[in-house]
């Protein structure tokens, strides 16, 4: 989904082992393309790009939170291809009804089998892997701003990425979250801010889309929230004791990796298309007067 994002904090890690970095770029050169080529078609192209990515999502995190029973986690991987078909039918508001008895379904079959210490972790599972699979489909259907959107939050979490590390191994300073993601500095995430920032700033003034500042504002707030789904995702890892959430990627790791910010920042989106409500969904979250 995001495999062209920045690989350069993973890259400088693996500068010693010159086959790691060569596997590295030569899994993004593949797969990059075919990524941003169903994300322009769009339609049931992005949504089966969506529903692999994060039926894969799922396994994944269910691998860093083990306990679910087979069983659920099927239950889990199901539940998101079946959402991103109802949304893809156009029925967004039937995908999350459908989550919601899906998941509650998963939490009366784990209170039945007496597995109530798996509940906690099934209502954390369901909402962060399926509710930015809905969000990003909703998104691109739109017809007229849709694949804009995309495009613009996949660049919004790209420049937060690469200027969070510029920013973060040029100024140092302060950790952010020392106990969650030792390599995350306060340096780091005002630049990524600052990166999102401008990516909004040029896309409003390129495409006409309103107020050129407050979508940098807007873009600057995602970064911020897609700095916190790094983090999370750093926690995972760290207590499950995993460098990788998978190997899916060659030298990469697994999609989790690769997309950990992007799931994030689109479910902020979806919520801000959802409260800012413009001329279609898109609009929503991209045309600010």
């Amino acid at each position: 989904m995001t495999e062209a994002r920045s690989a350069m904090p993973d890259a400088s890690k693996s500068a010693g082992n010159p086959n790691e970095l060569r596997t590295r770029i030569l899994s993004a050169l593949v797969l990059a393309p075919v990524a941003l080529g169903l994300t322009w078609a769009g339609g049931w192209y992005f949504a089966a790009l969506i529903a692999f990515a994060s039926m894969a999502m799922a396994f994944e995190l269910t691998d860093l939170l083990p306990g679910l029973s087979p069983t659920l986690r099927i239950l889990l991987a199901s539940t998101v291809f079946g959402a991103v078909v109802f949304t893809g039918l156009g029925g967004p508001f039937v995908a999350l009804v459908v989550t919601l008895a899906c998941l509650t379904f998963a939490m009366m079959i784990a209170a039945f089998t007496g597995a109530n210490a798996q509940i906690p972790t099934l209502a954390f599972c369901f909402p962060y892997v399926v509710l930015p699979a809905i969000a990003l489909v909703w998104l691109r259907l739109d017809p007229e701003f849709g694949r804009l959107a995309i495009f613009w939050l996949l660049f919004v979490v790209w420049a937060t990425d690469t200027f969070a590390y510029f920013a973060g191994r040029g100024f140092g300073g302060p950790k952010l979250a020392p106990r969650l993601s030792p390599n995350k500095t306060w340096a780091g995430l005002i630049g990524g801010m600052v990166g999102a920032a401008m990516v909004g700033f040029v896309a409003a003034n390129w495409f006409g889309l309103g107020s050129p500042v407050l979508l940098g504002l807007v873009s600057a707030l995602l970064a911020v929230v897609a700095q916190g789904g790094d983090i999370l995702e750093s926690a995972l890892k760290r207590r499950a004791g995993v460098k990788d959430s998978g190997k899916l990627i060659p030298g990469h790791g697994g999609i989790l990796d690769r997309v950990d910010g992007l799931i994030t920042a689109a479910l902020a989106a979806g919520i801000i298309a959802v409260l800012h409500v413009g001329t279609s969904p898109a609009a929503g979250v991209l045309i600010w007067p």
